[in-house]
C-alpha cells in the first residue's frame, strides 16, 4: 500500500496532482483510514502508471478517463484515441513547417524580425503569401496559434498595428474553429 505521498514521488508527481485525480474520478484510494489517509494498492499504482504514459504522449485527461472506462471498446478506445492524438501531432508538425517556411522566407529576403518600427498587417500577409500560404492556411494559423498561446496571438497582432475590434474578431473566429 502507497501513501498520497509515497505514490506521487515514486511517479515524480504533486501529492496535489493525485487529489486532483481523485477529484476527476481517474484514480481513487483503495481505502481511507482515519484523519483522512489514502491508501493506494498495486493497481492503483499501475493505473497510474498508464494515467502517466497517456499524459506524457499528450491525450487529455477526459480522454484518458474514457479510456479508462471503456477499455478497448468503442469510439473512445485505446486505438481511437491514440489514432486521434497521432493526427493531431501530424497537425502539428505541418503547423510549425509552415512557420518554419514563413521564418525561411524572411531569413532569404533578409528581412529584420525586430524593427523599430513594427511590421504592419499587409506586409506580413504578403510574406505569408510568398510562403504559399493560402487565405485558408493563414486563417488555420491563426487557429493554431490562438491554440498554442493566446496571449502571445494577441501580443502579435498588436505588434502588427492591428485596430482592436480587428484583433477582437480574429481571435474570436480562431476560438470558433477550435470549439
Amino acid at each position: 500500500m502507497y501513501t498520497v505521498g509515497k505514490l506521487a514521488k515514486l511517479f515524480g508527481l504533486s501529492r496535489s496532482t493525485l487529489l486532483y485525480y481523485d477529484k476527476q474520478g481517474l484514480l481513487k484510494p483503495s481505502s481511507h483510514a482515519k484523519g483522512e489517509y489514502r491508501y493506494y494498492s498495486r493497481e492503483d499504482a499501475e493505473r497510474l502508471s498508464r494515467i502517466c504514459s497517456y499524459r506524457e504522449v499528450g491525450i487529455p485527461l477526459r480522454d484518458i478517463a474514457r479510456i479508462l472506462e471503456q477499455g478497448d471498446e468503442g469510439e473512445n478506445s485505446i486505438a481511437a484515441v491514440l489514432a486521434e492524438r497521432v493526427g493531431e501531432i501530424d497537425r502539428e508538425i505541418e503547423t510549425l513547417k509552415r512557420q518554419r517556411k514563413v521564418l525561411a522566407t524572411l531569413f532569404q529576403e533578409d528581412i529584420p524580425l525586430l524593427q523599430e518600427s513594427p511590421m504592419d498587417k499587409e506586409t506580413w500577409s504578403d510574406l505569408l503569401r510568398s510562403a504559399g500560404f493560402s487565405e485558408q492556411d493563414m486563417e488555420r494559423w491563426h487557429v493554431d496559434f490562438e491554440s498554442m498561446n493566446p496571449e502571445k496571438h494577441e501580443q502579435f497582432l498588436r505588434f502588427l498595428g492591428i485596430p482592436e475590434q480587428e484583433i477582437t474578431a480574429i481571435r474570436a473566429r480562431a476560438k470558433e474553429q477550435l470549439a
